[in-house]
């Protein structure tokens, strides 16, 4: 801050105000206070650099002074209102939604006033004086503050690093102060500098309107109004409090400009400050009860008021070293089921299962101390922004160690070293020195790897991969996929992977269900879906997607309609409006997902009609002209929107292929 001219001269400036309001009065009260009747109302002169008041008192000196009173009231009522705006913020955190509404209510309503407006409000409630002053002022930064805070607590509470500490048990202030606060610390510093700027303002005001100080007590404000009835014939009784005024509020909200311009990012721990220690043991997983099945799901729903059921009936095996494909459109409910896998869906979603068992333990009852300690050493999440999903405060080291000190009792230097070693088995170089680094000196492929490492913390059975390659070019993104499958093949760990990338499924899992309207509606093997899908759905996926052989002349293959709506739910087949096949059975009555002649599991009644719609023998990504001419599915995969074809569009064609691939 102080290598920049705005924030070395703030500095300055700020410095030189504070340091005169505790040398000041010392020095020069006996001359502020002493009167001298043959100096009444003198001019300047070099015994007077700025004159006398009305009794003899050398004005500069008086104003001198009165720098430790004015700078004093501002900074308490400064300290009041963030106190209080605090308190109000963080009302809908710390109290409940409830308490919380009602709490923003009564503050959206005082931001409505304007600050000025609520400190003369206040001060005739809290009546005339110093205190009143202090009280009102305070009273007045509080609305816009409290609006600061809950804005900017929400949003951070919202993220999925909070949203996993309070899964894992941390109570709610504590979850304000380790989580939270550290987030949104530095903009509220920031407006609390600025802030008092403005409560030294509002107070001078005070006091100049005669509601604030009153004598023998004098600040910047009082003087100030003292000397503005003789401001033609001695002006500089007016002219030298205002100036000071000027000047110190332009030191604090200077300040806070250029702290607002420099505060944030921080570099890492010294080298020397981080010995390599040796990794602790760590218990391996216990093998699964009654064989090798490491996810048992059946049954599977969630729901949320309204009444909304998003996922409904999902029903998933996943068995050791197996990799499980989990695909579908957006809003299918791919990432809420592997939430509610990992109890991770909070009030007001309730989730409920026939089964929902991780290594032969229910997940939906027994102690949740067991239960936590399960997920936190047995099952990793692998999200699908881990800038979201890391504290951007706190070193990636110390996130990864808290893993292991939360669900393993290791002490911290054990759980640093198995950071550092996680990392290092995530193929991040220079492990020791980037598990001092923040998240954000990560780049994206490295901060998705080392989510990965925070969940090899422990010894995962289960790995589950939200979306893990979105956002990530080709190359980092097939570096995350093979890391993975390293995994997978190294300590036969399960892998659940959810993408709306079919092709990218298709390399990495043995098997493939696919999702649509909160229900698995076919689930097949990867040489199968190869093959072709028996679900209009599957197919419509599979000729949505281009390839190198795609003509680039011809329309992109859409699929029509719009996604089906949770909290509106068809009474028959979710699909069917959008389905070339439906007729009126369809609409009428959802077909259960069941296994059809081939040993397949499809939820269709008409699986041997979209069989027939296509040669067997055709890659996957057909042309929907020729599904069209087999049989009449025109509404399977209709063209998307766009120019005709012809040479003239062929650059837009390439954009969209590679845009959708």
């Amino acid at each position: 801050m102080l290598r920049t001219p705005l924030g070395a001269a703030a500095t300055v400036l700020l410095a030189a105000v504070l340091v005169l309001a505790v040398v000041a009065p010392p020095i020069w009260s006996a001359r502020a206070d002493a009167p001298d009747t043959g100096q009444i109302l003198a001019g300047p002169s070099p015994a007077h650099w700025m004159g006398t008041d009305s009794l003899g008192r050398d004005i500069l000196a008086r104003v001198l002074v009165a720098t430790r009173l004015s700078v004093e009231l501002a900074l308490a009522a400064t300290g009041i209102g963030v106190l209080i705006g605090l308190l109000l913020g963080t009302a809908p955190l710390l109290l409940g939604a409830r308490v919380g509404r009602l709490v923003l209510a009564a503050v959206n309503i005082a931001v409505a006033f304007p600050g000025l407006l609520l400190a003369l409000f206040f001060a005739v409630i809290f009546g005339v004086g110093r205190t009143g002053a202090l009280l009102a002022i305070g009273f007045a930064i509080a609305p816009g503050f409290a609006r600061l805070t809950q804005t900017l607590t929400a949003r951070v509470a919202g993220l999925d690093f909070a949203a996993a500490a309070r899964i894992a048990g941390v109570g709610r202030f504590r979850l304000f102060l380790r989580h939270v606060l550290p987030n949104v610390g530095e903009p509220l510093v920031v407006n609390a500098t600025i802030a008092a700027g403005n409560a030294l303002l509002a107070f001078a005001g005070l006091s100049f309107l005669g509601l604030g100080v009153q004598p023998p007590g004098y600040d910047w404000g009082r003087l100030l109004g003292d000397g503005l009835g003789g401001i033609y014939v001695h002006p500089a009784a007016a002219l030298a409090p205002g100036v000071a005024v000027v000047v110190a509020g332009l030191a604090f909200n200077l300040f806070g400009e250029a702290l607002a311009k420099t505060i944030g990012p921080r570099g890492p721990l010294p080298a020397g400050r981080r010995r390599p220690q040796r990794p602790a043991p760590v218990p391996a997983a216990s093998p699964p009860a009654g064989g090798e099945t490491v996810l048992d799901v059946r049954d599977l729903r969630v729901a949320f008021p309204g009444p909304v059921t998003p996922v409904r009936g999902v029903d998933l095996t996943i068995r050791r070293g197996e990799a499980v494909g989990l695909v579908g459109e957006s809003g299918s409910g791919k990432s809420l089921t592997a939430l509610a896998v990992a109890q991770l869906v909070e009030e007001p979603g309730e989730v409920r299962a026939e089964r929902l068992e991780l290594l032969g333990t229910d997940l939906t009852a027994g102690p949740v101390r067991a239960r936590r300690r399960l997920l936190g050493t047995s099952l990793a999440m692998v999200f699908q922004d881990p800038m979201t999903s890391f504290n951007p405060t706190m070193r990636v080291g110390r996130q990864l160690a808290e893993v292991a000190r939360t669900h393993q009792g290791m002490n911290r230097r054990q759980a640093l070293a198995r950071a550092v070693d996680r990392l290092r088995a995530v193929r991040i170089p220079a492990a020791a020195r980037r598990a001092g680094q923040f998240p954000h000196e990560f780049s994206g492929g490295m901060r998705q790897r080392a989510m990965i490492g925070m969940g090899l913390m422990g010894s995962p059975a289960l790995v589950i991969a939200d979306e893990p390659t979105t956002a990530l070019d080709v190359t980092v993104q097939r570096r995350v996929l093979r890391l993975l499958a390293d995994i997978r093949a190294a300590d036969g760990v399960a892998l659940l992977l959810i993408s709306h990338d079919i092709t990218v499924v298709g390399q990495v899992c043995d098997r493939v269900l696919v999702m649509y309207a909160g229900r698995v509606v076919e689930e097949l093997t990867v040489a199968e879906l190869r093959a072709g899908g028996r679900h209009p759905y599957t197919r419509a996926l599979l000729a949505a997607v281009p390839d190198l052989t795609t003509d680039r002349h011809a329309p992109l293959a859409v699929i029509p309609g719009r996604p089906a709506d949770p909290a509106d739910p068809a009474p028959g087949c979710a699909f069917a409006p959008r389905c070339g096949f439906a007729d009126e059975r369809c609409a009428r009555a959802d077909p259960p997902l069941a296994v059809d002649g081939t040993g397949r599991r499809v939820a269709c009644w008409h699986t041997e009609r979209v069989a027939r719609a296509a040669d067997p023998a055709t890659r996957p990504a057909a042309d929907p002209a020729d599904l069209a001419a087999a049989d009449p599915v025109a509404g399977l995969a209709g063209p998307g929107p766009g120019p005709a074809p012809g040479p003239g569009n062929s650059d837009e064609r390439e954009v969209r292929i590679g845009d959708q691939s």
